[in-house]
């Protein structure tokens, strides 16, 4: 697989009843495609996957697929126990995907070593390409990074860890392997565009965007701004949109979902609020949401 452009991470829309909006989430991603997504990753943490049950993935991954119809790349979430992270991964083959990302165990400190066993048991059954996410409980060496990139069917690493010099050192030590140059590497940050030019710097060009899910046009022109080196669109996007944004963000635990969804809304489409034990944005967040992406919008239109 081959990613270029901005990674789409749509939310799952939920229906007044609480289940999952079908409908909904076929209009989401399909905004996003045309909007410019260069692949899409559904159920993931943006989608709140921590929230919905293994018949749920795999029936937004089926919905995914068949949405972008070979368009660009679908990748859908698993992880946890390996039990279910291999029931997980199966859901998501057999809905057509194109490739999973593997989350971390959950609650668990475990050795290198064991985070090593934990993918090695999931890709052999994954029967996918894979892609492993590095946060929480799995922190990972060079050494181990390099070990798990050896493994059959896995293609890339995605760090959610912010730790730099760490992730410097597994990019090089990662590429210097034979057959390394092609492992794909991301930027799985919260509102990742204020780290993209840092990781930029080590070698890391790929990252997951949120805002795109709500604002694809400023992510779109961030991101085409990074690449093309206008230092004044970037410096105006994280000044006016993206620095006030994670003021925002960090003020309730959750947000980076929570406000993500309310912003889908907010732009036209009703996604329904979040699942437990999230909370939707408070009325004044909103109002204040909303004036961050209209001040973002006329920074891009500018």
């Amino acid at each position: 697989m081959k990613f270029q452009g901005v990674l789409f991470f749509p939310v799952t829309p939920f229906g007044a009843d609480g289940s999952l909006d079908g409908e909904r989430l076929a209009q989401h991603i399909e905004a996003g495609v045309t909007a410019g997504a260069g692949g899409v990753f559904v159920a993931c943490g943006t989608g709140e996957f921590h929230a919905l049950t293994p018949a749920e993935i795999g029936d937004a991954t089926r919905i995914a697929v068949t949405t972008t119809a070979g368009r660009v790349p679908v990748l859908a979430a698993a992880g946890g126990p390996v039990p279910v992270a291999v029931d997980q991964a199966a859901r998501v083959r057999e809905a057509g995907a194109d490739g999973i990302l593997l989350l971390p165990p959950y609650l668990v400190t475990a050795p290198q070593q064991g985070l090593v066993r934990y993918a090695r048991e999931v890709t052999s059954a994954a029967g996918l390409p894979v892609i492993f996410y590095q946060r929480g409980t799995a922190r990972l060496t060079e050494a181990t990074a390099a070990e798990i990139a050896a493994l059959p069917g896995v293609v890339g690493l995605k760090d959610g860890i912010g730790d730099l010099e760490r992730m410097h050192r597994i990019v090089r030590t990662v590429r210097a392997r034979p057959g390394g140059e092609d492992f794909a590497f991301f930027n799985g940050l919260p509102t990742a565009e204020m780290t993209a030019a840092a990781y930029r710097g080590i070698g890391v060009g790929l990252y997951s965007s949120a805002v795109f899910a709500f604002a694809p046009e400023i992510a779109t022109a961030f991101h085409r701004a990074l690449g093309e080196g206008d230092e004044a669109l970037v410096t105006k996007l994280l000044d006016e949109f993206y620095c006030p944004l994670v003021e925002l963000r960090d003020e309730v635990p959750g947000y980076a979902v929570s406000l993500v969804k309310a912003g889908v809304t907010l732009r036209g489409l009703d996604v329904g609020g979040v699942r437990a034990p999230l909370l939707d944005p408070t009325p004044e967040h909103v109002a204040r949401l909303a004036k961050l992406i209209d001040n973002g919008l006329e920074a891009v239109r500018a």
